[in-house]
């Protein structure tokens, strides 16, 4: 070839190449309506949908590259300027995840890897005077997704607050760690890549949310299960110092006495390297980076118990530098207003009593006795059963769930910051049998009531009401940091008393001084300092 067709060869490229980006600008703009919600963030310009019930929303927003290849394992990177206008109009992937039942059967099949999106609903537009911000952390542990129709679809927004929603890096994929990947590290760190997602994505909205109508200095965090977990956790990483002004907790806690250090964690992730069938040595990772994520899934054990300290967060001594439990119990985490709050009938639990009975000694030692008694399990007695709680070992295992989050509301309350708790004891019609279970409250928080799936039901007036209650409580809490304002029923500080509102199941707000299952929660406190401080 000679030089003059290799010149004309590269002119040519560089011509077609040129003209196809003005081709697929005048498509993208020939698309847009003049009535379509348009902004312009840091990254570029974005095209969102107006709502039906007015506001508008933008879906599908990256807010990190994508987190493949040599990405995989990496702290989020933040996302190259894109040119033209985005669409934003539909909702981004669910982070990679497997099917863990009906409730995210849905998800499984159409995740990726590539899913580090948010999204950003807002009541009003064109934006007008700073809305504050409520940043949702979603749960499901392993699985789950900010990219739901719940979260997006309800009447929460209409209490004059903007929703945001965030994908995370989820499992293997979102808490790995490895002694190569410490390495990599800047920070000397691994595994979290799921909490410094969340990170990322608070910092994106900081810097890019005004422009949505919404205000970078009124920023609430609530979450859900784990995500309730990581909205707690987030309260002692430093890296989040100032960024953030309230959090909700809804049945999840960060008092995790037997959270991994890191040490621990790389242990484990070279033990899992090794079951994934990767080579020893240093090309442990380059290996397992080159695996699909689909084909990473299925090396996985296929008990995920043979994979909890992998995908759980571990103090990192970077995003976690401490325990957890630690840092509230010394009032060091954020002093923000907290409500934290669980339902009453979390979980069932199968176990025979005299599993449970085993179970009770060996998890409480020589508080044994104490603890068999207040579940009626003394003396080869068979447990005694609650009409709102449930049997013996359905209280025993939500109790260690319930008292957790209690104890952290009393640690939080005694640092002398707000604290509001409450319980959820309305269960979804037609299912009041089995009591108010995890996520039954997540209906009335977001003011979404399917027709259809698996948290539908024949939703009544009184359903819609406790709803409208709930989301005041939340949207006010939002805005001042106090649930309380107008015509709802009052809500009492923690405090001393260690107050707290039932949500009862005739839809009512029942305040109640004394301390929720006070002597149960008393018990298990004790138990979960005990196990801080490494003691039987």
């Amino acid at each position: 070839m000679t030089a003059n067709h290799s010149r004309l060869l590269c002119f040519t490229r560089h011509y077609f190449a040129a003209l196809l980006v003005i081709l697929c600008s005048c498509l993208v703009a020939s698309t847009i309506s003049p009535s379509d919600p348009l902004i312009k963030t840091d990254n570029g310009k974005l095209r969102g949908v107006l709502r039906a019930s007015g506001g508008a929303e933008f879906l599908g927003i990256p807010y990190a590259r994508a987190p493949i290849g040599r990405l995989r394992w990496h702290e989020p990177i933040p996302v190259h300027r894109w040119r033209g206008v985005r669409d934003a109009t539909s909702f981004g992937a669910p982070c990679a995840q497997p099917a863990l039942g009906e409730w995210n059967e849905h998800d499984a099949k159409i995740s990726k890897e590539d899913c580090l999106f948010l999204n950003v609903i807002t009541p009003k537009w064109p934006p007008k005077d700073p809305l504050p911000v409520m940043f949702w952390i979603h749960g499901g542990g392993e699985g789950g997704t900010a990219s739901d129709e719940l979260y997006k679809n309800g009447t929460l927004i209409d209490h004059a607050v903007l929703l945001v929603t965030a994908n995370y890096r989820l499992g293997v994929l979102g808490f790995f760690s490895h002694p190569d990947l410490t390495r990599e590290s800047p920070h000397h760190a691994s595994g979290n890549y799921g909490l410094m997602d969340q990170i990322a994505a608070l910092r994106w909205v900081r810097a890019n949310i005004v422009k949505f109508g919404g205000d970078p200095e009124n920023i609430t965090v609530f979450g859900q299960s784990a995500g309730a977990q990581y909205a707690s956790l987030l309260m002692t990483s430093p890296l989040l110092k100032g960024m953030i002004q309230r959090v909700i907790t809804q049945s999840g806690s960060a008092l995790d006495p037997d959270m991994p250090t890191l040490d621990k964690s790389e242990k484990s992730g070279e033990t899992l390297a090794a079951k994934l069938m990767s080579p020893l040595g240093t090309n442990a990772i380059k290996f397992l980076r080159q695996l699909s994520a689909e084909d990473l899934r299925k090396r996985l054990p296929s008990n995920i118990e043979d994979r909890l300290p992998l995908t759980s967060p571990n103090i990192d001594g970077w995003v976690i530098p401490r325990l957890p439990g630690e840092v509230f119990a010394e009032g060091q985490q954020a002093s923000i207003p907290m409500i934290v709050g669980t339902t009453s009938h979390e979980f069932s639990s199968p176990l025979p009593v005299d599993e449970l009975r085993k179970w009770i000694k060996n998890f409480t030692g020589n508080l044994a006795p104490r603890a068999l008694s207040l579940y009626g399990l003394a003396e080869n007695s068979e447990g005694t059963s609650d009409p709102i709680y449930g049997t013996a070992a359905d209280q025993w295992f939500v109790d260690i769930l319930r008292c957790s989050a209690v104890t952290q509301a009393k640690l939080h309350s005694a640092a002398r910051h707000h604290t509001y708790e409450y319980e959820f004891q309305h269960a979804l019609p037609g299912q009041e049998a089995e009591g108010a279970v995890h996520s039954a409250d997540l209906t009335y928080v977001f003011g979404f009531y399917p027709k259809a799936g698996n948290t539908s039901a024949d939703f009544t007036d009184a359903d819609y009401k406790l709803g409208e209650l709930i989301e005041s409580y939340w949207a006010n809490f939002a805005k001042t940091g106090n649930p309380n304002g107008g015509s709802l029923p009052n809500w009492r500080e923690f405090g001393e008393s260690e107050s707290y509102i039932a949500f009862t199941q005739d839809g009512r707000v029942v305040s109640i001084p004394g301390g929720l299952r006070r002597a149960q929660c008393d018990l298990h406190r004790e138990v979960l300092m005990r196990h801080m401080a490494g003691q039987n």
